[in-house]
């Protein structure tokens, strides 16, 4: 399951704020935690300016001390700990070494040293999320977090679940946690309203065909949610909506039932496996405002890269020069590792559940 989390931090103590949820989460799977800075390099017009290698060194120095007592920290909570200080993008660097280690969690605050802004996410928070392909954890900096690091305790636990199984597969990790935290897990599943685009108004013959089908379909659901219900332990509850919108109503249930933890699957059966994040779960990044894990349902390599992630790659393919120089030498690797996925400690069967529509 998770057998590595992976904290960025950039020493500002909004950043902080991820600490007692990464002691709430890292204490139910036991997991390595690293613990990761990255020395960034100058940027804009002045980058081609030499760096003092003297205040490097300095930067450097404090940096290896923060880490150092954050990792003293963590270990009195009873976590074990690495440290990694790394140089570059932060964003990129971030993203590699995720890679490099098969990171199966990043955990990482929704803002850091830039400060808090009207954004819901900071630039660098919004890279690593779109391009770590694993799983993610995002926790909302200006929301309220408890100073002590063990004080945080997940209570109400919110899944929403589509009927495929792609959305079961975050079931494990959130029964997990539930159970560590005694917490309340609530199923969610939204009936969407099929659309009738016409021109003129939906005849009642439309309307009543839409409103067996959404009946139908809402029936299938309960019968789909008792049986997961049956099939995992501790307090479930299982809610059911019809709605003309999905991401809305599961939005307003988060606010209405108080909930302390949102965990969802990357893609659910409707999303495309072309890109990291199905639309619900965008949704959950860009206006979520409770702590969000995601959970990454496919590989690296079932990702198909972005236009852009392409482009770069090719402008910074390996350079060989003549042979009769240096023989093949390239000047640029780009490292390659694969993601590696344990087998889920909670299996649940059921029936798949796919929705019918017009």
């Amino acid at each position: 399951m998770f057998d590595r989390i992976l904290l960025p931090m950039d020493r500002s103590a909004v950043a902080e704020c991820v600490l007692p949820h990464a002691v709430a989460v890292a204490r139910a799977f036991e997991p390595q935690v690293s613990l990761v800075h990255v020395m960034d390099q100058p940027q804009g017009a002045n980058w081609h300016r030499a760096v003092d290698p003297l205040n490097w060194q300095i930067r450097k120095a404090e940096t290896e001390s923060y880490l150092g007592d954050l990792a003293l920290r963590l270990q009195n909570t009873g976590l074990r700990t690495e440290r990694q200080i790394l140089e570059g993008s932060a964003a990129e660097q971030i993203v590699e070494f995720s890679r490099k280690t098969g990171t199966p969690l990043i955990m990482i605050s929704s803002h850091g040293q830039s400060g808090l802004s009207g954004w819901n996410v900071s630039s660098v928070v919004l890279k690593v999320i779109l391009r770590a392909y694993t799983s993610i954890m995002i926790v909302r900096a200006y929301q309220p977090t408890p100073t002590d690091m063990t004080g945080l305790h997940y209570r109400r636990i919110l899944v929403p679940i589509d009927g495929s199984q792609r959305a079961e597969y975050v079931l494990p990790m959130a029964s997990t946690l539930a159970r560590f935290h005694d917490a309340q897990i609530l199923l969610a599943h939204v009936v969407k309203r099929p659309e009738l685009p016409r021109r003129t108004p939906p005849s009642r013959a439309d309307v009543e065909l839409a409103d067996r089908l959404v009946e139908r379909n809402r029936t299938e659901a309960v019968q789909y949610l008792d049986d997961l219900r049956s099939q995992l332990s501790g307090e479930v509850q299982a809610h059911v909506f019809v709605s003309n919108h999905v991401a809305a109503t599961l939005h307003e249930l988060v606010e209405q039932e108080r909930i302390d933890l949102v965990v969802l699957s990357a893609h659910g059966h409707s999303g495309l496996t072309q890109w990291p994040y199905g639309s619900v779960v965008i949704s959950f990044i860009a206006f979520g405002t409770t702590p969000v894990l995601i959970v990454q349902d496919l590989s690296q390599d079932e990702i198909q890269p972005s236009l852009a992630e392409i482009a770069a790659k090719e402008r910074w393919k390996p350079i060989t020069h003549d042979p009769s120089v240096l023989s093949g030498t390239q000047l640029f690797a780009s490292p390659s590792s694969a993601l590696s996925r344990s087998n889920a400690v909670v299996a649940v069967q059921t029936r798949p559940y796919t929705p019918l529509s017009l």
